[in-house]
Formats: structure tokens, C-alpha cells, sequence
């Protein structure tokens, strides 16, 4: 095969890698606000907690 044989497959596989990347990404920032959100429901649950002692 020559090299401009191998350009479209090339061309497959780096956008096939940049699509998982930005989904990688992506997923990281979903992750980390559903731990926000945890994390302030739960300081909401304690407060709650402290005032009913």
C-alpha cells in the first residue's frame, strides 16, 4: 500500500481518537458536578440535622 492509500484510514483513526477524548472530557465534567451537587445536598441533609438535635 502506499501512503496515499492509508491517508482516509489515517484520517478514520485520529477522528475516532478525538471523539473519544472529547467524550472523555466531557464525562469528567458531568462527574465532578453530580459530586457538587452531592456534596451540597448533603451539607443541606447535616445542617438540618444539627438544628432538630
Amino acid at each position: 500500500m502506499t501512503t496515499s492509500q492509508n491517508m482516509p484510514k489515517r484520517i478514520v483513526a485520529l477522528l475516532t481518537c478525538a471523539a473519544i477524548a472529547v467524550g472523555a472530557l466531557s464525562a469528567c465534567n458531568t462527574i465532578s458536578g453530580a459530586g457538587k451537587d452531592i456534596k451540597s445536598a448533603g451539607k443541606a441533609i447535616e445542617k438540618a440535622g444539627d438544628q432538630n438535635k
